[in-house]
């Protein structure tokens, strides 16, 4: 090559290293490279590994990818390729044609379709689904015609529900690497789609307020969040790529977690947990919730069992390292059953998610005020005053909106608004109305009665609260008022 000392100008058109230049310099390696003398290439490169600038390792690291390769040395090409990413992540460099010859090993066909951008059908409907989800959330946290307590509780279990769908389609599209902050996004909510589902059904099924105590269901998201923030996401986009990015190169699935099998088991004990609370609940409070209420928070929970059951088997799937398959897609399909489920139940009556659920033909319009027409107003004005006036319903010491509603055979949201717009006051205050009205006559009829019996007769079920109704709607109490009959 060398001619007494000096160089060649170049060799086959590439300029060759002067006679003064070190003989283990990346110049030198390139050459050989460029020549497609990888065996003299490879050694040198090796040599420059340590090299303190990150450009000339990047460089050096890419090169024995590529000469490893021809080679024929896919092991070694590829260990190259995973020490390249973890500095400076281009999927793309997979695709470089100098890999043709290891293209179809084991190997790199698992890293390649790992780490370069795909779109499969699956992936485009979860990437819907989770926008339709987030959409869902937003026009629930807004709808102040709902519960505030039960519109946070759904909502957020319809939000965490898109960001698991969201973060599956990342995973399945390989978009985790190219965002890599999307790594474990929805892992912090694993514990926590029972606790809500239960709290939400505590607040529509018994209408009491969440007390201090229901936080604690949300102590294990906490610890969880807290584990997660120090082990993963308190980190930079390239150190979650890098453990990524390690986990492939283990043969495991980068978008999981490190601790998958224990997650896997305590999120389905959970799960299993709370349906079964939910269960309960739903048990208990059957007979006082009307037809309509019933369908819906059934239909919500048969949807959420489903989803129980196939999270087992997709457990058992993602543990072992299968990321295909019908029972891979089983629980993500549900989950977005469930979205799409409470997308279209948010496009009934407002209350809905109060406790209560109609049907109607469109999908996610503009909320309307109402379902009833002048007509059926009407006719349930009729049918109401006859539940009062005829059949005293209001005798019932338990009577609620949704027992009268049960008996119009309409919802609770019709019944407030009949009450509202034809008698101008509360439901509460419309009972109120006749208890006391026949307390009175009774009272003006039968003096000799006492004052508790009257109480009794009429529906309240103690003296104290009969005393408040009677005074606040007469401005006497019920002795003073029998007084001043008496006198006349």
């Amino acid at each position: 090559m060398f001619a007494h000392g000096k160089a060649l100008d170049s060799y086959a058109g590439i300029p060759v290293p002067t006679a003064e230049t070190f003989k283990d310099s990346l110049d030198w390696a390139d050459y050989y490279f460029n020549i497609h003398r990888f065996e003299d290439a490879v050694p040198i490169y090796k040599k420059n590994l340590e090299l303190p600038d990150k450009d000339q390792k990047i460089h050096v690291l890419k090169k024995l990818a590529l000469s490893e390769a021809a080679l024929d040395h896919p092991q070694e090409s590829i260990s190259y390729i995973y020490d390249y990413f973890e500095i400076d992540f281009h999927p793309t460099f997979l695709l470089h044609e100098d890999f043709d010859g290891i293209r179809d090993e084991t190997e790199f066909v698992k890293l390649s379709g790992t780490v370069l951008p795909k779109l499969t059908v699956w992936s485009i409907f979860y990437f819907f689904v989770s926008l339709i989800g987030f959409y869902v959330t937003f026009v629930l946290l807004i709808n102040k015609k709902i519960d505030l307590q039960a519109r946070g509780l759904i909502a957020l279990f319809v939000f965490i529900h898109s960001l698991f769908i969201l973060n599956i389609c990342a995973n399945q599209t390989n978009y985790v690497f190219e965002f890599p902050h999307t790594y474990l996004m929805s892992t912090w909510s694993s514990f926590l789609y029972g606790p809500l589902l239960f709290l939400y059904f505590k607040r529509v099924s018994k209408s009491t307020d969440l007390n201090k105590k229901d936080y604690w269901h949300l102590l294990p998201t906490v610890v969880l969040t807290i584990y997660l923030t120090f082990t993963v996401y308190a980190f930079s986009g390239s150190e979650k790529v890098i453990q990524m990015l390690q986990r492939l190169e283990d043969g495991l699935n980068p978008g999981d977690s490190t601790k998958l099998v224990l997650l896997v088991i305590l999120k389905a004990i959970s799960l299993g947990v709370y349906a079964y609370f939910v269960h309960s609940l739903l048990k208990e409070s059957k007979t006082e919730l009307n037809k309509k209420t019933r369908i819906w928070q059934k239909n919500i929970y048969l949807i959420h069992v489903g989803y129980v059951l196939a999270y087992i088997i997709y457990g058992v799937y993602i543990s072992t390292g299968i990321k295909s398959g019908a029972f891979f897609h089983a629980p993500i399909i549900l989950m977005s059953t469930m979205v799409l489920y409470v997308g279209y139940a948010a496009n009934v009556q407002p209350d809905v998610f109060s406790g209560l659920y109609s049907y109607t033909n469109r999908l996610f319009p503009k909320y309307v005020k109402s379902g009833l027409t002048d007509s059926l107003s009407q006719e349930l004005k009729t049918n109401l005053k006859d539940l009062f006036q005829k059949e005293k319903i209001y005798r019932h010491n338990d009577i609620n909106l949704d027992m009268v509603a049960e008996k119009l055979d309409t919802t609770r949201h019709n019944t407030s608004q009949l009450i509202n717009e034809h008698f101008n006051m509360s439901f509460r205050e419309f009972v109120n109305s006749h208890r006391i009205q026949e307390a009175k006559e009774l009272l003006e009829e039968k003096t000799e009665l006492n004052i508790i019996d009257v109480a009794y007769e009429v529906g309240y079920n103690n003296k104290v609260s009969f005393n408040k109704a009677f005074k606040k709607d007469t401005q006497l109490t019920p002795s003073e008022y029998l007084l001043l009959i008496k006198q006349q």
